[in-house]
């Protein structure tokens, strides 16, 4: 498992990201590379476990339910390494038929799991399929934090769980399953809210309820903020983000370049990143990063730039969840 442009720093031992990953461990399975590339900026590595956690580990919705929303929506957002991640969880938790179903890009047997693959999916465009959803708050909270660590970890870490890619072997997967399953079905309950000590306090979405979910979303909108970027370049990327609905570009580096032609000069590649963080993410190259790099060095900056453009995308989907904006 590598990282595309940079490695993180090892692992501090106090502060907010040694806290973060004090609760990766005792709630999770560690700080696995999705939460370490994050580190450099704290705010968005706590918001992000804040909100994963919250939505996805913690009562009382099913963890089977929303293991399929999260390997489907990875499905959608063509984000390989989630898919594999999410599918040997399923195994853990015993799921084989249905884990090996989605990993082949296939339709559940059983009614509600097929019915949430296929809600997953469509979120993709949530405009043009008129999506909205039934669900509470940890199952719309888990397809939220999906579409923006699927985007996070698609534009930030290369797409192989293991060397070669074996994790797509089904024996593979299967074996990843056993290997957690003591982990994943032996833990006791988790305490709903634990994390939000590690976030701001915030105005939660109404979607949300009074479930820690929508907290732990609010904190992920402001720390993936904007401020790397001029106004113009902010309403770019999220006027494209409306307007685009999710397609995904044919040829992704020549139609961000074609967007931002133009905008200020000084605001060109970061805009230009952003757009592939929300659409194609893979697809950020070492040249774009280089040239970001000349004027932004530091590698906080880029981690906050992806997780603009991905939380842009992401909230193109949320707004979907409020009754004004169907």
């Amino acid at each position: 498992m590598t990282y595309r442009f940079f490695t993180p720093s090892p692992p501090p031992e106090a502060g907010p990201v040694a806290e973060v990953y004090r609760q990766l461990r005792e709630d999770f399975l560690g700080p696995l590379p999705t939460f370490k590339v994050l580190s450099a900026a704290p705010d968005v590595l706590a918001a992000t476990w804040a909100l994963m956690r919250e939505a996805l580990l913690a009562p009382p919705a099913a963890r089977v339910d929303r293991e399929v929303v999260a390997a489907a929506v990875s499905v959608a957002n063509r984000c390989r390494f989630c898919v594999d991640a999410h599918v040997t969880l399923l195994h853990s938790l015993g799921e084989h038929s249905l884990a090996e179903v989605i990993a082949g890009g296939g339709r559940p047997a059983g009614t509600r799991h097929a019915e949430l693959a296929d809600w997953a999916a469509a979120s993709r465009t949530p405009r043009t399929s008129r999506w909205s959803s039934p669900y509470g708050a940890e199952v719309s909270g888990t397809l939220l934090a999906f579409h923006f660590i699927n985007r996070v970890v698609s534009a930030l870490l290369d797409p192989d769980l293991l060397p070669g890619g074996l994790q797509r072997f089904p024996a593979v997967r299967s074996a990843g399953g056993r290997f957690y399953a003591r982990t994943t079905r032996s833990r006791p309950a988790l305490e709903p809210g634990r994390s939000l000590t590690l976030v701001p306090a915030g105005v939660a979405p109404a979607w949300a309820g009074d479930s820690p979910v929508g907290v732990a979303y609010a904190a992920l909108r402001l720390a993936a903020g904007g401020d790397l970027l001029g106004e113009a370049a902010r309403e770019t990327v999220a006027g494209t983000v409306r307007w685009e609905d999710g397609a995904h570009p044919a040829r992704p580096a020549e139609w961000a370049a074609d967007l931002v032609r133009d905008l200020p000069p000084a605001d060109r590649v970061g805009a230009r990143i952003a757009l592939l963080a929300a659409f194609a993410p893979a697809a950020i190259s070492r040249g774009d990063v280089g040239l970001w790099r000349l004027t932004h060095p530091a590698d906080a900056d880029l981690v906050r730039l992806v997780a603009f453009g991905a939380m842009t995308a992401t909230d193109h989907v949320a707004r979907s969840l409020d009754p004004a904006h169907r």
